[in-house]
């Protein structure tokens, strides 16, 4: 790794995205680095002003301006490759630009850039910054084996310009659950790492031993609360017994990122991966199996635990005694059934009956 001022360091890849090219890259330095402010780009508008820093054609730290043209591209690099939910850009991006910062008039990173449109002039495109926040808070978190190494299944939840990573399952007897973390507590900080997405959380725990002892703050309503979490790979139980998508439904979730939605399917606009599904639960005795991709139930689409939880707070589905329907893709293939959701009540006597 060559910095602007030519000092070179060892550096190794940690995790890679083929779908998108975005690589998770770890220098060996035992000082710090100025890193970039990351934006939001959630609200992106037209013609706003953007600034494109690369090394277009080997020669570095070149700069080029430009505004944003559009929103929400798609673009084929390859046979193999497409890009979904572009950024697109008039501003200079060549050879060598690609895997550079798309900032914004602040100075933020609001883009990655990783394509041009062969053979036009003035036609770029860069990742979100907000998915690739994504991206790599996945690939780090498959790096850490999040399940069993800290025990918590989470999302980045944004609004009004803030970002918090909040919890939507904690695994059974693991670190986060013997750290006292519930569904819906907002996690703060790990260590000494300031936690505002799933990334920053997971890159807390990336070189942690199974015995390591780490300071976690997270927020419950407005109670701020202080824990020790100690890391280990115990295999896990099983969702929590008050996280109602385990306790109702019968299966533990994990969020997609858009962008590899949109290679399963066009028709919805998201959805959520089945880690595991509960012996015995509704699922299970519909079918349901672990890796479908739960996209709908009843007339709501299911694409974040934060839509599951209004879905199972409705009355006309926690009332109905014959059940509602519910949507699953299975690899290409669409499934839809009826399910009858369980009570709390139901699964602590399946459970003692076992």
């Amino acid at each position: 790794m060559t910095l602007p001022d030519q000092r070179t360091f060892d550096a190794t890849l940690v995790a890679r995205d083929a779908k998108t090219d975005v690589a998770v890259v770890k220098i060996s330095a035992s000082e710090d680095f100025p890193v970039v402010r990351l934006g939001d780009s959630d609200g992106l508008m037209l013609a706003e002003t953007v600034i494109a820093i690369g090394n277009a054609y080997g020669y570095e730290n070149s700069v080029s301006v430009g505004v944003i043209s559009e929103l929400h591209r798609t673009v084929q690099v390859s046979d193999d490759q497409i890009y979904y939910d572009l950024i697109q850009t008039d501003a200079a991006i060549n050879p060598g630009n690609s895997g550079g910062p798309l900032l914004n008039i602040d100075g933020e990173m609001i883009g990655l850039n990783v394509a041009v449109r062969v053979g036009a002039q003035g036609i770029a495109f860069a990742i979100p910054v907000n998915q690739v926040i994504d991206i790599i808070g996945g690939l780090i978190s498959e790096r850490n084996d999040g399940a069993t190494l800290h025990g918590v299944v989470g999302h980045t939840e944004r609004t009004g310009g803030r970002a918090e990573f909040v919890v939507d399952q904690v695994v059974r007897e693991s670190a986060a659950d013997r750290a006292g973390l519930a569904v819906g507590d907002i996690v703060e900080k790990v260590g000494d790492i300031e936690v505002r997405s799933r990334f920053d959380f997971e890159r807390a725990f990336l070189g942690k031993s199974d015995a390591s002892e780490l300071e976690l703050t997270y927020r419950r309503g407005s109670e701020s609360i202080a824990a020790m979490l100690e890391t280990g790979r115990r295999a896990p139980a099983s969702a929590t017994e008050d996280d109602p998508v385990w306790t109702m439904l019968g299966v533990r979730l994990d969020p997609i990122a858009s962008t590899d939605f949109r290679r399963l399917s066009d028709r919805y606009n998201g959805g959520m991966r089945v880690l595991e599904v509960r012996d015995g639960g509704p699922a299970a005795k519909r079918g349901i199996r672990a890796d479908d991709v739960l996209v709908g139930i009843h007339i709501w689409e299911t694409t974040t635990p934060k839509d599951l939880r209004y879905i199972l707070s409705r009355p006309e589905v926690l009332e109905s005694e014959q059940g509602v329907s519910f949507f699953i893709l299975r690899g290409k293939e669409e499934f839809f059934g009826n399910i009858r959701l369980s009570s709390a009540q139901e699964t602590v006597a399946a459970g003692t009956s076992r």
